[in-house]
């Protein structure tokens, strides 16, 4: 039904999203990354239209390659890593994208800090007043 939305509707929504994206199409080439200028990993506009393994240190381009081959195959669903930075814990996975067709249309980056999901402890069912 994403139809019935004007495209900065979408746009809003996706910015909303606790999580940071990164959208690379089937050419391996960066086409969308939400929340310009407030993300963990900031992203300059110039890299849309430009290939993903371009966007990373030379060291670490045949993990990008690995990653993208896997999720393309279908080896994997998902890649995932986290790592310490600034003091937070930050959580980074990648997913395969199909069309309805089946597909591969790209690859979603998506990563969030989660320093304050990992301290949650017990339950809270009901929405307290915040103080």
């Amino acid at each position: 039904m994403i139809e019935n939305l004007k495209p900065e509707i979408i746009e809003a929504i996706l910015d909303a999203l606790p999580v940071e994206m990164s959208f690379v199409d089937e050419n391996d080439e960066v086409r969308y990354f939400n929340k310009d200028g407030d993300r963990i990993f900031p992203r300059p506009r110039g890299i849309v239209g430009r290939k993903v393994q371009q966007c990373h240190p030379q060291k670490s381009v045949h993990i990008v390659n690995k990653i993208l081959a896997d999720l393309k195959s279908k080896k994997r669903d998902v890649a995932a890593f986290w790592l310490d930075l600034r003091g937070r814990k930050v959580y980074i996975r990648y997913f395969p994208v199909w069309d309805k067709k089946g597909t591969y249309v790209g690859c979603l980056e998506v990563t969030q800090d989660i320093t304050d999901i990992q301290r949650i402890t017990g339950e809270k069912r009901l929405l307290d007043e915040q103080k």
